[in-house]
């Protein structure tokens, strides 16, 4: 089960493959769409938020909600 701190990296993520226009087919799309997807518990490692992090020329941090949110 996607935590709301997963949830949260994953619309995070979508947020900012959307505004540099990068679809789903243009990343490994089968794996985006069911990360994207609420119905599957497939989630992002941390080497895949770096790496995503790196082909988005951005900080992994980015993801991340801010450590004082009420997420947990």
């Amino acid at each position: 089960m996607k935590s709301d701190i997963d949830l949260f990296v994953i619309n995070k993520i979508k947020e900012k493959r959307k505004e540099l226009n990068v679809s789903q087919r243009d990343c490994t799309a089968g794996f985006i769409g069911q990360v994207e997807s609420e119905n599957s518990d497939t989630k992002y490692s941390v080497h895949q938020l770096y790496l995503i992090a790196k082909d988005f020329e951005c900080s992994p941090a980015d993801f991340f909600p801010p450590i004082n949110s009420d997420l947990e």
